[in-house]
């Protein structure tokens, strides 16, 4: 009797944000791994409370194979963020410690240059225990690591919105400008140096 292949999922979260790494999540298990997933209470990390994320991205990361791999602010600004979302999403993968015999990937896309067999997988995270469970494991990392620059950045609200573009964030943004962790190549903080642009070269005209 043949070994059951290894699966992998992945998924990425931050996508929509402002400040921040986008950051992914790779899962590996066989299929019928798929089944504890289930029974754990995996699904889609939006549908979690940020209490259950954290408790499930636990035992995933204690029942399963994971890594995480991320595209910083420089190299979304850099690539754009479809490409820098793929980029932290091959970066997870490259950092398994073994080779999946399949790779499901969240959305529409394959991965540029994989090494392995893959699938796009339309609404993965709903579709697949196992992005569903990358999902989890990206989410948490990447919450975690916002609450900590939330100490850095105390002005911004980012324990609360977690670097998206909530009123209370595009206010924080107006009022304090953008940071080295913004996303310089998003509107809202495109806009604001734009603003300051103006302000400073005005300024200039006023002296000279």
């Amino acid at each position: 009797m043949s070994a059951e292949p290894l699966i992998a999922g992945v998924d990425e979260v931050g996508r929509g944000a402002l400040f921040g790494p986008v950051v992914a999540a790779v899962v590996v298990t066989v299929p019928s791994g798929f089944a504890r997933l289930w029974e754990l209470g995996v699904k889609d990390s939006k549908q979690l409370s940020p209490q259950k994320r954290q408790k499930l991205s636990r035992q995933i990361q204690r029942d399963f194979v994971c890594r995480i791999g991320y595209a910083t602010v420089k190299e979304i600004d850099r690539l754009n963020i479809f490409h820098a979302s793929l980029l932290a999403m091959s970066r997870a993968i490259g950092k398994l410690p073994l080779s999946p015999s399949l790779c499901w990937v969240d959305g529409k896309h394959i991965i540029k240059d994989l090494s392995i067999p893959q699938k796009a997988v339309i609404q993965g995270d709903q579709q697949s225990p196992v992005i569903a469970a990358a999902s989890i494991v990206a989410k948490v990392w990447r919450d975690d690591l916002i609450i900590r620059w939330d100490r850095r950045y105390p002005d911004y609200g980012l324990a609360r919105h977690k670097g998206y573009g909530t009123a209370q964030h595009l206010e924080a943004i107006d009022n304090h400008g953008v940071t080295s962790q913004h996303r310089r190549s998003f509107s809202p903080c495109q806009s604001r140096l734009e603003h300051d642009c103006r302000t400073i070269c005005s300024r200039v005209i006023e002296i000279s």
